[in-house]
């Protein structure tokens, strides 16, 4: 009240401060006439004299009204305080309640000079405001009910509520410097209107049997209606006990929405209906069915959502299908998985995609090819196909490799210094981002993700991009490819390299070198033909073969030399058995020129030994641990790379460690493991 002292003062003031202009006036006429400057000065004298009395005569009373009527503010002040809606509440820098209203009584029900952090106990790391202006919001629940806590610091001058003082008092009388004001907000209808709102949110999703057509064809025509409505009835029972509206849009095309309280029982239960519909059969291998999911969450529109199913949906067509993949704005998450993909028998799409790249091609002067960083037989072998296809077509072509490695060597070193081949065939990732346009046509092989191709500035750079790849889709894949050949089912890219230059026409020969590397590139990927081998993958083998593919000069080729036999002995002498089925081991091989390849050849080796479900080895190499890791059918090894930043197939995988050890980078793959094995993932 210290302004309204003053103020007050300053009316009181006004007769005298008037009476000088009085003054003024005297002196004024004084100089034109004595006599009536006199009387004035008269006047002049009792009127201050009458101010004088009256102003100490009623002084005192002026100020105990003005008293009793700032008492009279300060008890309507605090009978407001007292029943103010709010509940709100004193503190001292402590965190001790000296004061609270009728409000924060009821929920607290506790008198004051107990400690705020009694009451609200559950609340993580709280801390009281520290300075002027300072606030802090925290969230708790008292008695059943959500509240929201809101502290600012304040000066006690600056609410009074003691009538005699005129300041708050602690319990033990002492003057309060600092106070921290306390307000409790009930938050829990909105908070139930929130999750309400949250619940009721609709989720668009796509269901796709992902072989519908095969297993048609090995079914005796009497029994196709039987499995299809088998199937049916699954999906739609399925679809009911999450309340979904579901429509059938294709033969083998789902389009549902459900409520979105229901998306954490799909999530916990791992979504049972893929296994469901895989139990549906009519008593052969053939015949069995698999479907894939995709839903879109959180999407802000309905259109929104549904081009979200769409990208999860192809996410998990692409990834070998028999999974549900979830997309919620940029996060992705991927269940199931665990059937081996289906091999197409039909090659119409090999066809297409043939005569598309070979329409892309036409349209451009200049080819870029490029595989994976540290490339490998199969990478090179198909992007040699893809040179062909180049040259036959009259274009340009360069393939990119940054670095040669002994797995590569023997079969690149015979394109070097061949008279069949230009001097530019092969160049650096410098070259290429120095002669490339924007307008070129980059394609790449063996890989999806732009991260770790031979050149991934290219894969910004260029406008036009092909992917020709056998890799299970990622969440960080190539998203601006003109065209997309991938295929999980296929053994290689050399696989499905081949098949396409049987689509190109025109006659397209190709030489007996660059069916050696082809044939190489799956040889390697498959383990000499022993994993992930179908009907199509010998029919391309079958048709480098009569392009003059030389066995046995191939098989010289990639001999293995003694010191990286001896190492990859040793590793194996060192593996470790975790879990009674993972095989583990460490392969140093320092001495090696191509410890990754070694290491993945370590991986092939312990796959032979019983009761080994999936085998990891660990190779230092250049500062990072690569881990190979291999299975037969048991465990998608896919899925465990894919949880510590890898990928691949879900019998052949990988991934990479940075800023770690080989032995640290084993204690995360086992807490991984440890983690799936008691989820029921594995």
């Amino acid at each position: 009240m210290k302004f309204g002292k003053e103020r007050l003062a300053i009316y009181l003031m006004w007769p005298f401060l008037l009476g000088a202009l009085f003054v003024v006036a005297s002196v004024a006429v004084f100089f034109v006439s004595r006599q009536a400057g006199t009387v004035m000065f008269v006047v002049i004298a009792l009127y201050y004299a009458a101010a004088i009395f009256l102003f100490v005569h009623h002084k005192s009373n002026i100020l105990r009204d003005y008293t009793d009527f700032a008492l009279d503010y300060y008890k309507v002040q605090h009978k407001m305080l007292e029943n103010l809606e709010t509940p709100y509440a004193i503190l001292n820098s402590e965190g001790t309640v000296i004061w609270n209203n009728d409000q924060f009584h009821e929920i607290s029900h506790r008198h004051r000079g107990y400690s705020i952090r009694e009451l609200v106990p559950d609340v993580k790391a709280f801390s009281l405001p520290k300075t002027t202006g300072d606030e802090r919001t925290y969230r708790t629940t008292i008695g059943g009910k959500n509240y929201r806590i809101h502290m600012k610091l304040m000066d006690s001058s600056e609410l009074r509520v003691d009538m005699e003082t005129k300041k708050i008092m602690s319990p033990e009388g002492n003057k309060v410097d600092t106070l921290i004001a306390l307000f409790l907000f009930d938050e829990t209808e909105i908070r139930l209107l929130k999750q309400e709102n949250y619940d009721n949110r609709q989720i668009c999703g796509l269901l796709y049997i992902d072989n519908y057509d095969e297993v048609l064809e090995t079914v005796d025509e009497v029994k196709r209606s039987l499995l299809t409505a088998l199937v049916d009835q699954k999906i739609n029972k399925y679809m009911t006990g999450i309340n979904a509206l579901i429509k059938k849009i294709e033969k083998d095309k789902y389009f549902f929405v459900f409520q979105n309280r229901y998306l954490p029982q799909l999530i916990d239960s791992k979504f049972p209906i893929l296994e469901e519909v895989r139990s549906v059969n009519l008593g052969t291998a053939e015949s069995m069915i698999t479907v894939s999911i995709g839903l879109g969450v959180n999407a802000p529109s309905y259109a929104a959502g549904n081009e979200y199913a769409r990208a999860a949906i192809d996410l998990a067509l692409g990834r070998g299908g028999d999974q549900a993949v979830v997309k919620d704005g940029d996060s992705i998450t991927y269940f199931g998985g665990k059937s081996e993909s289906v091999e197409k028998s039909t090659r119409v799409k090999a066809r297409v995609k043939a005569h598309a790249l070979r329409e892309m091609m036409e349209a451009r002067d200049v080819v870029f090819i490029m595989g994976h960083s540290n490339i490998d037989v199969d990478a090179f072998g198909s992007a040699v196909g893809v040179y062909r296809i180049a040259k036959h077509l009259g274009k340009k072509a360069h393939i990119i490799i940054n670095e040669v490695g002994s797995s590569v060597r023997p079969m690149i070193s015979q394109f070097f210094n061949n008279s069949d081949y230009e001097d530019d065939m092969f160049i650096s990732n410098l070259k290429a981002l120095e002669i490339a346009q924007p307008d070129d046509l980059l394609i790449i092989v063996d890989v999806n993700r732009p991260s770790i191709t031979e050149c991934p500035e290219l894969v910004e750079h260029m406008r036009d991009i092909i992917v020709l790849d056998h890799h299970r889709l990622t969440t960080d894949s190539i998203e601006n490819a003109q065209l997309s050949y991938i295929e999980p089912y296929a053994s290689s890219a050399c696989e499905l390299v081949a098949e396409i230059l049987q689509y190109i026409g025109d006659g397209l020969k190709i030489k007996p070198l660059e069916a050696e590397a082809m044939y190489s590139g799956i040889m390697i990927d498959t383990n000499n033909f022993l994993t992930k081998t179908g009907v199509r993958t010998f029919e391309a083998a079958a048709f480098l073969r009569r392009n003059g593919a030389d066995i046995t000069r191939i098989r010289k080729a990639f001999r293995t030399d003694m010191n990286e036999y001896l190492e990859k002995a040793k590793a194996i002498a060192g593996t470790e058995i975790y879990l009674d089925c993972f095989a583990m081991a460490i392969c140093e091989a320092q001495e090696v020129e191509s410890p990754t390849v070694l290491g993945a050849q370590v991986a092939n080796d312990l796959m032979e030994i019983k009761g080994i479900s999936a085998s990891f080895v660990f190779t230092p190499y250049k500062e990072k641990i690569y881990v190979s890791a291999r299975s037969v059918d048991e465990v998608n090894v896919q899925v465990i790379m894919e949880k510590i930043g890898g990928g691949g197939h879900m019998t052949v995988a990988g991934a990479q460690f940075t800023d770690t050890t080989a032995e640290e980078a084993v204690r995360k793959v086992k807490a991984v493991l440890s983690s799936m094995k008691r989820g029921g993932e594995l």
